[in-house]
């Protein structure tokens, strides 16, 4: 699992490093980042030495035009290639601004970005531990479902006697172990996934395509891979990085992505079709540039492939899982698509409401399985969205592999 090592400004900065060892012992991959005041208690070599990986210190650590910009949104690679941000010590300065949403530096920034499980190891002074201010940004971010490994009491650096000790770095790397534990329950599984959306070209420099982003669908693909299944993510035109552990196939339209899912159909026992394919595709789209003039223009469409359709003529035993992006009807529609389509499961959501649209980091989603009542999943990051999903598809491969 790869995991982001923030290390704040605090005495204890000099126990990362060991924290650093004892989780790569337990099987982490770790990104080291450091606050401008943890690099004057320890250097990045110490971290660069032990990990074997570029310690990051800052947002504009470059020079160029080029690294300046490359940095500027290293802190959205870091947030979308880790699945675990750990920042330990996490210092009162730091509490208080994940608590308040201040983003003035690489540590801070990604705190913002990041989706995934987040870990925090305070380490201070008791009396600043003790001050209302910070027990208010604690439980603050506890609430937030930020995880806190509370400090422990002991003599401390400043003279004094009480909590606000840095855990042995053994047990923090046990805790995070415990925290971040992934169910391995789609272990000798192959899941097929669709994601993203697809382009119909009208000419060689116009096309015909949607608003997907594909968070949604690649965050089905990166928990999957976590919880165990093989992965073969068919992506169409998307600018997001492959999670771990998956094999992606990159496509562009919707003929190149159902015979992307037809070919890999043989090896999936679970196929989930959250790809917003395009409806119609431009009649024989010409080879060169079409000019504008004044005069109207119309465009003759044909319907693309319809893949659910056909992955659920060919279902067999496997477990079929659609996406119905809807405005309206959402829950109808969603079981309109069930029915037509042979599909176990539609997870359907509304496109048209704030905040869990297209490119949204957050989904509301409601789950139509074949059997029961349609299931509501509140709004949350697209990353626990897609392990409530697979949840229900466990239910939904239970009771098939059952005979229910």
């Amino acid at each position: 699992m790869n995991i982001v090592l923030g290390v704040g400004g605090g005495i204890a900065a000099y126990k990362a490093a060991e924290l650093a060892r004892a989780l790569m012992e337990r099987g982490f991959a770790v990104q080291t980042v450091m606050t401008a005041a943890a690099q004057q208690f320890i250097t990045p070599l110490t971290f660069a030495a032990l990990t074997g990986r570029k310690v990051i210190t800052g947002l504009f650590d470059g020079q160029t035009a080029d690294s300046v910009l490359a940095s500027s949104v290293e802190h959205i690679r870091a947030a979308q290639e880790n699945q675990t941000l750990l920042v330990a010590p996490a210092t009162a300065d730091l509490l208080a601004k994940f608590a308040n949403g201040i983003a003035d530096d690489f540590l801070s920034t990604l705190y913002l970005a990041f989706t995934g499980t987040v870990i925090l190891a305070p380490a201070m002074n008791t009396q600043m531990w003790l001050h209302p201010a910070v027990r208010a940004n604690v439980d603050k971010l506890r609430a937030r479902g930020n995880h806190i490994i509370d400090p422990d009491s002991g003599l401390l650096a400043c003279g004094t006697t009480g909590p606000g000790r840095l855990p042995d770095p053994a047990y923090i790397a046990a805790e995070t172990s415990r925290i971040t534990a992934i169910r391995r329950d789609f272990e000798g599984e192959t899941v097929v996934i669709t994601a993203g959306p697809t382009q119909e070209p009208i000419d060689p420099v116009r096309y015909v395509s949607n608003r997907s982003s594909g968070k949604m669908g690649f965050a089905v693909a990166a928990a999957a891979a976590q919880r165990g299944a093989r992965v073969i993510l068919v992506a169409g035109p998307v600018n997001l990085a492959t999670p771990p552990g998956v094999t992606r196939v990159d496509v562009e339209s919707a003929v190149q992505m159902r015979d992307a899912v037809m070919a890999h159909l043989p090896e999936a026992s679970i196929v989930i079709k959250a790809a917003a394919v395009a409806d119609y595709t431009v009649e024989n789209p010409p080879d060169q540039k079409i000019k504008k003039t004044m005069a109207k223009m119309s465009i003759d469409l044909s319907p693309t492939p319809d893949i659910l359709a056909e992955v659920g003529r060919n279902k067999g035993t496997r477990i079929l899982v659609g996406f119905a992006a809807e405005t309206q009807n959402l829950v109808s529609e969603a079981r309109r698509k069930m029915e037509t389509k042979n599909c176990d499961m539609v997870a359907g959501n509304l496109v048209s409401q704030a905040g869990i649209g297209f490119g949204s980091d957050e989904n509301e989603m409601i789950l139509v399985p074949r059997t029961g009542e349609p299931v509501k999943l509140a709004q949350a990051p697209k990353p626990v969205i897609a392990n409530q999903i697979l949840d229900h598809v466990l239910k939904i491969r239970l009771a098939v592999r059952s005979g229910g």
